[in-house]
């Protein structure tokens, strides 16, 4: 606790942020997410574009069995191998990036996950992650309990909410 992270990727040099809290531990208690980051990279999350150029700020036990692709984003590679991602253009024109995490909810949740704390930015995600379990519910009531034929894309959309879509 109290190392400071530095960024130097493609889409954010400069920026170094400090960790406040131990690596997976001390949530907001209204934020449960079912799966950790490398979780969700080993079940194949974004197509495997998502983490391929900024991999030295997390640890590397996060991408042994990551599924990755460098050159551009594979939805085969997704654990419902379906695309369920908007452009990040569309994330930007909507609003929903936080100047200090560019490339989004997912870029926010691993910071977090790693211990950085950032009161404001933290309740407006935890908020949108909450939010995502509309479509939770409506697996639950449209599916058959662990029909995981049923609303891939939806499915696949909760995967990179952390939400763990086989598990209902």
């Amino acid at each position: 606790m109290g190392k400071i992270i530095k960024v130097n990727d493609k889409m954010q040099t400069g920026y170094s942020y400090e960790l406040s809290d131990p690596i997976g531990r001390n949530f907001n208690p209204e934020f449960k997410p079912d799966l950790s980051p490398k979780d969700m990279l080993e079940l194949g999350v974004f197509g495997g574009k998502y983490m391929t150029d900024c991999q030295k700020e997390f640890p590397a036990s996060w991408f042994k069995k990551a599924k990755l692709s460098p050159k551009e984003s594979n939805p085969k590679l997704n654990y419902f191998k379906v695309s369920a991602s908007q452009s990040l253009k569309v994330w930007q024109d909507k609003g929903w990036i936080y100047k200090n995490d560019p490339r989004g909810w997912f870029q926010w949740y691993c910071r977090y996950y790693l211990g950085r704390r950032l009161e404001g930015e933290d309740k407006r995600q935890i908020k949108r992650w909450k939010a995502i379990k509309r479509h939770k519910m409506a697996v639950i009531k449209n599916c058959n309990y662990r029909d995981l034929n049923c609303r891939k894309k939806q499915r696949q959309a909760l995967l990179h909410w952390a939400y763990d879509s086989r598990k209902f």
